[in-house]
């Protein structure tokens, strides 16, 4: 299980949170006094991790949600061929092949130590 469970209400900015079964980042949250006859609803605003796409959801702020566990890690790159690099985890020394598109490649230099994300079974190479 690569996730843990939290209220909508404990929820900040810049954390991360399941919506539609992929890891995202919350942008932002609004939420909404009570009504007369219901609860207070929370507004929030997130971006895929792995997709990048935009995603809205509302929810009472008691709602249960599922939160990502995410790891960053450090690895160095080992080589790299068309689209992807052949990374080492600089801590289990494990290797692995990940895709990388034309602007991360552009910043990504074999010998080099990159930061990577880690949640649910993907990774993503995080370089600015």
């Amino acid at each position: 299980m690569a996730w843990t469970q939290a209220e909508v209400r404990e929820l900040k900015e810049g954390r991360y949170v399941m919506v539609d079964n992929e890891p995202c980042k919350i942008l932002s949250i609004q939420t909404s006094k009570p009504g007369k006859h219901g609860e207070a609803k929370a507004r929030i605003d997130v971006v895929g991790i792995f997709d990048g796409a935009k995603r809205s959801v509302v929810y009472p702020v008691k709602h249960k949600v599922q939160v990502p566990i995410i790891n960053k890690r450090t690895a160095q790159v080992l080589s790299m061929s068309e689209g992807e690099v052949q990374l080492m985890d600089m801590e289990t020394y494990e290797t692995f092949t990940m895709q990388v598109g034309e602007s991360q490649r552009e910043k990504v230099r074999p010998g080099q130590e990159v930061p990577y994300i880690s949640t649910m079974g993907k990774r993503q190479i995080q370089v600015d």
